[in-house]
């Protein structure tokens, strides 16, 4: 019930994004935690480090929705 009225009197990316900035945030310590990097060349890594964050998530999902199906099929004959 909290979360409908919160929506219905805030904007959700407002309400969010904090959370989304500490988010992208961490990839950037990801890459570079002692903060020697220029800033150029920490964002073009921490760029990378999102892209492989988010395409061992597409993976995972695709390998577990394979999983998924192959228990439901029948065993052969």
């Amino acid at each position: 019930m909290g979360a409908y009225r919160l929506h219905a009197t805030h904007d959700s990316g407002q309400t969010s994004a904090p959370g989304r900035l500490a988010f992208l945030a961490s990839f950037e310590l990801l890459v570079d935690p002692d903060g020697l990097l220029p800033p150029a060349e920490r964002a073009r890594r921490a760029a990378h480090a999102r892209s492989a964050h988010f395409t061992r998530l597409a993976y995972l999902s695709a390998r577990a929705r394979r999983t998924r199906v192959a228990r439901r099929r029948p065993s052969g004959p």
